[in-house]
């Protein structure tokens, strides 16, 4: 078989999203072993565009024009507390309740290890990380979401589920991954309620500068950590602010949380070059400027949903994150998709048979991107579900 031929290339994708198990392989796994294949749109992964440019013009101008990016390379950076001190006052959150974490898969394993015990819900289909990293001891318990009510998740239903169960924790992602489904602060502050008496209850708002509630504000739930104490608020910046390679997130926990924590194994846990993003985001120049270009992805997620809904031969589930689930109805598979989207038009998007709760059915989640892009991505679905009727 001809390394260049259809089959061979689908065969090597298949292979590799196999060995890449519930993760999907990154564009430059893909590139170094099928460098015969083209890619021009990661629809895959999750992440601000415009945001990335923000951060790499702050960068020329801060680091680069200035020669100060040998400090940044050179000595150690601030340590934990130093930079939850920094980024304090951005949040409203006391610094004693923030913990710097690399990368929001740190706190997440880093939780569930230190401070779940027992069996604790998690609402699917879900993030694997949060079911994968459970330690020996822990259960995972699934809540199923039903596509019959787009996902969406009933706090009562909820409730009672984690009740019947027995559950010590609870977790949710807020607005879901892969679903885009949202729960408002309203609606949060329901279930703390409810469940404050649960060791530990964990949402996760890595999506959350995607959501809206009708104004600008980002609707985080991180400041109601002075009423709950059993809250866990876990945030990537890899997502809104586009920068997954320089790895920084942040917790917010209770004070005891955060310094037990501190005291076994993070101290300095970040990179010179994550702090120059912490220093820079606690800047209220930088918000200003990174609100505008929230702002505008914002509004070119809803038109990118407006038109992937309006293709014949999918079904697109609603979402305030910066991707759409969809679910493929003219019988063609979610691997089939993903494999024609990628080979015949180069464009990467995450076929979702491995999640959990989506097992039944072709779906596949497809990132927003940038204006241009997304108007190739449009384009590349109209051809592949119109090739198949």
């Amino acid at each position: 078989m001809s390394e260049t031929s259809p089959h061979f290339i689908e065969n090597k994708l298949l292979e590799m999203k196999k060995g890449a198990g519930t993760h999907s392989p990154s564009i430059a796994s893909i590139r170094s072993k099928i460098p015969e294949l083209e890619i021009s749109v990661d629809a895959c992964f999750l992440s601000n565009p415009y945001a990335t440019d923000l951060f790499m013009q702050s960068m020329q101008e801060d680091l680069i024009d200035t020669g100060k990016l040998r400090d940044v390379l050179e000595f150690y950076p601030t340590h934990n507390s130093g930079l939850a001190e920094v980024i304090g006052p951005q949040l409203g959150v006391d610094s004693k309740n923030i913990f710097v974490a690399n990368g929001a898969i740190e706190i997440i394993q880093a939780v569930l290890h230190r401070f779940v015990r027992g069996s604790v819900v998690l609402s699917i289909p879900t993030f694997s990380s949060y079911y994968e990293f459970a330690p020996e001891g822990v259960k995972p318990v699934f809540y199923e979401l039903s596509k019959e009510n787009d996902f969406a998740l009933d706090v009562s239903d909820y409730v009672k589920f984690v009740r019947e169960n027995g559950a010590g924790a609870a977790i949710l992602i807020n607005p879901n991954n892969p679903t885009g489904t949202y729960l408002t602060q309203v609606q949060v502050g329901e279930l703390l309620e409810e469940l404050q008496d649960l060791s530990v209850v964990i949402i996760d708002e890595s999506f959350i500068h995607f959501a809206s509630e009708g104004d600008d504000t980002i609707p985080s739930v991180g400041k109601l950590i002075s009423k709950y104490p059993n809250l866990v608020v876990i945030k990537s910046m890899s997502k809104d602010f586009g920068i997954a390679g320089v790895r920084a997130g942040y917790g917010i926990l209770s004070s005891d949380r955060v310094a037990e924590l501190l005291e076994n194994g993070y101290l300095w846990n970040s990179s010179g070059l994550a702090e120059y993003f912490f220093r820079l985001y606690a800047q209220e120049d930088f918000q200003n400027k990174y609100g505008q270009v929230r702002q505008r992805y914002i509004n070119e997620m809803k038109k990118f949903g407006e038109e992937l809904g309006a293709i014949n031969g999918i079904r697109v589930y609603p979402s305030q994150a910066n991707f759409y689930l969809c679910e493929i109805e003219n019988g063609m598979s979610a691997d089939d998709f993903f494999i024609a989207m990628l080979s015949r038009f180069g464009v990467y998007v995450r076929t979702c048979t491995d999640k959990i709760g989506l097992e039944k059915g072709a779906f596949v989640r497809i990132a927003c991107r940038t204006e241009v892009e997304n108007a190739k991505i449009i384009e590349a679905v109209k051809a592949v579900v119109g090739s198949s009727n």
